[in-house]
């Protein structure tokens, strides 16, 4: 078992929170796990990107090979193009919201961005937002995302959401259920409409 993942996003969407949690489940699922630091502007607003792998053997490198990585995980749009090259273009998933975070003045046309995902083969691109919403958590788009990558990750959803109850359970029994909410409603958008 080895999956290979790019985190991708900005500052302040909670790709930390992503990190921790799969972190949580790959270390409880006996794996061995690599995580670079997050790189790049990683105050409000400033794009950032890490490298995350987990493995059944060990793992030698904290990053990802140029054009190996099994999931791009992106809670921003255009950071999930900006990270292509990484992704293995015959197996590779792509997990991004749709929603930008349009924070300079020269971001793309939102209607190219979301044509240019919708080439890729494999890729889930989902309202992280929305959902977060319909399931009462408006803070939440980070747990949908995480919640549809998980289906790619080989990590048991079960552990995942037992890393949701262990990594928020100090902020109280309500925010537990709000992201588990999301994290559920993430995974069930992507079984729904992967082509698995």
């Amino acid at each position: 078992m080895k999956c290979d993942m790019i985190l991708a996003g900005v500052g302040g969407q909670g790709i930390l929170s992503i990190a921790q949690i799969f972190g949580y489940a790959a270390v409880e699922s006996g794996l061995y796990l690599k995580q670079a630091e997050v790189h790049g502007m990683s105050q409000r607003g400033g794009d950032v990107q890490s490298h995350f792998r987990i493995s059944d053997k060990p793992i030698w490198s904290d990053l990802v090979p140029m054009g190996k990585a099994d999931i791009i995980i992106s809670v921003e749009p255009m950071e999930s193009l900006r990270y292509l090259p990484w992704l293995n273009p015959e197996t590779g998933w792509i997990v991004t919201n749709t929603n930008p975070f349009i924070n300079i003045d020269n971001y793309p046309d939102v209607d190219e961005l979301m044509a240019e995902l919708k080439k890729q083969p494999r890729c889930i691109a989902i309202d992280g937002d929305g959902i977060a919403k319909e399931v009462n958590n408006a803070r939440g788009m980070n747990m949908v995302i995480a919640g549809a990558a998980s289906l790619f990750t080989g990590l048991d959803i079960n552990i995942i959401r037992k890393g949701v109850e262990v990594i928020f359970g100090s902020k109280g029994e309500e925010i537990v259920k709000a992201n588990l909410a999301a994290i559920n409603a993430g995974w069930e958008f992507a079984e729904k409409n992967s082509k698995k």
